[in-house]
Parts: C-alpha cells; sequence; structure tokens
C-alpha cells in the first residue's frame, strides 16, 4: 500500500510544480515584455513591426503588393496552426470518446491511473488546443483586417489603425503559440508525471533562451515615433 500511495500521489506533488515553473516564467517573461520590450523578443518584432507598417504607409497604394504578400504568408501560417489545433482536438475529444484506452495506458503509467485523472489530463490537454485554435483564428481575423486597411485605394489610413491590427494579431500568435507549449507538457502527462515535470523544466530553460533579445535596436531611417519603449502596448 505504501508503493501505490507515493505512486499515486506523485501526479499531485510533481504536475502542479511543472504547471507552477511554466506559469511563474510566463508571468515573469509578460513582466518584461511590459516593463523592458528591449530585452525580449517580442519587444523587438514588434518594434520593427511598427516601423515596417509606418514605412509601407509612406509608399503610394500600388506599391503595397509586396506588404499585401507578407500577410498573405502570415495568414496562411496561421490558418495551417489552427487546422492542426482542430484535428488535434478532435482526435483528443474521439480518444476521449473510446472506451478502450484506459487499460492500455494504466499499464503503462508510473503515476496516478485513476479514470478521473485521466480524464483530467485529456480535458486540460483539449483546452489549450481549443484555446490554440481560438487564438490562431483571431490572428487570420486581424491580418485581414490589416490587409484591408493597407490595400485601400486612394485613402489615407491613420498609422495607428494598420499598427493596431499588426500587434494585435502577433499577440494572438504569441499566445497561440503558448497553448501549444503547455499542450505539449499536458500531452507528455498523459505518460505519467515524471515526463511531464522533466518537460516543464526543459521547456522553460528553452523559452527563456528564446525569448531574450540582446540585439541593439536597429536605427531605421523612418518617421518611426519616439518614445516607443516608454508606452508599449
Amino acid at each position: 500500500m505504501e508503493q501505490i500511495w507515493k505512486k499515486d500521489y506523485l501526479d499531485f506533488v510533481l504536475v502542479p510544480s511543472g504547471l507552477l515553473i511554466m506559469l511563474g516564467y510566463h508571468v515573469f517573461h509578460l513582466h518584461r515584455c511590459i516593463k523592458l520590450p528591449q530585452t525580449t523578443v517580442i519587444g523587438y518584432e514588434n518594434y520593427n513591426r511598427r516601423v515596417w507598417v509606418q514605412r509601407i504607409l509612406q509608399i503610394e497604394d500600388k506599391e503595397r503588393g509586396q506588404a499585401v504578400a507578407v500577410i498573405g504568408a502570415n495568414i496562411s501560417a496561421a490558418t495551417s496552426l489552427a487546422s492542426i489545433s482542430l484535428v488535434l482536438s478532435s482526435l483528443i475529444g474521439t480518444w476521449i470518446g473510446s472506451s478502450n484506452h484506459n487499460d492500455l495506458i494504466t499499464n503503462k503509467i508510473y503515476g496516478n491511473t485513476s479514470p478521473t485523472i485521466i480524464y483530467i489530463k485529456y480535458i486540460a490537454l483539449l483546452s489549450c488546443l481549443i484555446l490554440a485554435f481560438a487564438c490562431f483564428f483571431q490572428t487570420v481575423r486581424s491580418f485581414i483586417h490589416a490587409n484591408f486597411l493597407i490595400s485601400t485605394p486612394n485613402c489615407q489610413i491613420p498609422v495607428a489603425d494598420v499598427e493596431s491590427a499588426v500587434i494585435k494579431a502577433s499577440n494572438f500568435w504569441v499566445v497561440g503559440l503558448r497553448s501549444l507549449y503547455f499542450a505539449t507538457n499536458l500531452l507528455l502527462w498523459i505518460f505519467g508525471p515524471i515526463p511531464m515535470f522533466l518537460c516543464s523544466v526543459i521547456m522553460v530553460v528553452m523559452l527563456h533562451f528564446l525569448d531574450t533579445n540582446s540585439a541593439p535596436m536597429p536605427q531605421y531611417n523612418t518617421s518611426a515615433r519616439d518614445g516607443y519603449f516608454d508606452k508599449i502596448d
């Protein structure tokens, strides 16, 4: 009984610890994005997107085809990820409805294998995938709106409107990707709490490396606003 107790309660120790590590890192990263955006890749990319929008709106309407193509490529990428998230959600839903998967998984997992915990795993994973689908869908919506604004002929489009649409699409893209990162952790939880915890630690280390920007902000020959990093959206 002592061995079974330790095995069952492993989920209640490692899984919350792994989720707290992931959540704690993202809260810390969000704070950096707001207070010190120049030290993050998100802030660096948003800075370049704002300059790109300002430069695009300075050229003639008929010469904005390249900008429309760039947005179209982003729409295609977001559509692909949204489709993948939806397909995976459908597969997980079908797997939950299956009546023969519990015995197969129970015999392979070192951890809590009660039916309640197993279904919590699937519901949590399904929730992350649905959230990712919704975010990528909103990314497409925002990019399409930006596309309409940029391609509007014979019209002086406010720069702030296009910037808002592009940055909003970028933010939805980031949230969608982070949802997939959490879904990866929850996917490994299906195979036990130990793989899930190790994945959380490794992923936080990798994300810290990938999210940190050490490059100086490029100085463009454009009318970019001064003090952008003082008031980042």
